[in-house]
């Protein structure tokens, strides 16, 4: 695939760059979900710039791989097989690998999140830890975009054939996450179930990285189904219990 100039005038052109956005921004609510949990660690005067930083890098770093698109499609070609118990072979490509280990990191630090926010607060703990480093939230943010953006872009592959019209994509994408991260950050924030809801959405999406890296092809239609049924019974919840107060932990982990 060639960098190449779209005709423009062409209504086919802006047909795949509507889609293409419309796809990026729903793949991206998972990413904007740990953004706004991340980010929400850190002081609220850091937390926008947080957010507008890490997602600006993610960005460049989304942009950098789509100028090397061939190197990107070559990820998907095996390098080891996988033999499971006598059954069929799979072959695992460094695309399955990169799934495998972002999966396994959303699990991990979303299982710790939950172990953390469930805790009572000490207060004499709380006033020993350090806040939570700057640097490390935008390291996780550029982490986790990195593993979305290798599923996302090779799905881009087989709907555009313009790199150009990626990146615009990308670029529009990113600016509503922008948009969308801090009002979606102040929702969580003001009700801690809430919290609890996305980090298990996000346990769910790591399975489905995993499930993914070894080709087991997992719905997402009915994942994003799910967190919506989820989301409309806790929000019923919380209009039920809305003069009970419901705190967590949130000191660092």
């Amino acid at each position: 695939m060639e960098f190449e100039i779209p005709n423009f005038a062409d209504p086919g052109v802006w047909i795949s760059l509507i889609t293409l956005c419309f796809l990026e921004i729903v793949l991206g609510i998972d990413n904007i979900i740990f953004i706004s949990i991340v980010a929400g660690k850190l002081p609220e005067k850091l937390q926008r710039k947080a957010r507008n930083l890490g997602l600006t890098l993610a960005m460049v770093f989304r942009i950098a791989l789509l100028l090397c698109i061939n190197w990107i499609i070559g990820l998907k070609d095996p390098v080891m097989t996988l033999s499971l118990f006598g059954k069929e072979d799979i072959p695992l490509s460094y695309k399955d690998f990169i799934l495998i280990a972002g999966g396994l990191f959303l699990i991990v630090k979303s299982t710790l999140e939950i172990h953390h926010k469930l805790q009572e607060q000490d207060e004499d703990l709380h006033q020993k830890k350090s806040p939570v480093g700057f640097g490390a939230v935008l390291v996780q943010i550029v982490l986790v975009d990195a593993v979305f953006s290798f599923d996302s872009i090779l799905t881009a592959v087989g709907l555009v054939d313009y790199v150009l019209i990626m990146i615009i994509a990308v670029i529009i994408s990113i600016g509503v996450m922008m948009a969308f991260a801090g009002p979606v950050l102040r929702i969580i924030n003001k009700q801690p179930t809430l919290q609890m809801l996305a980090l298990t959405f996000l346990v769910v999406i790591g399975v489905v990285l995993i499930a993914g890296g070894f080709h087991q092809e997992v719905s997402k239609s009915i994942i994003y189904s799910c967190l919506g049924f989820s989301l409309i019974v806790e929000l019923l919840n919380i209009r039920l219990r809305k003069k009970r107060t419901i705190k967590l932990n949130d000191t660092q982990l």
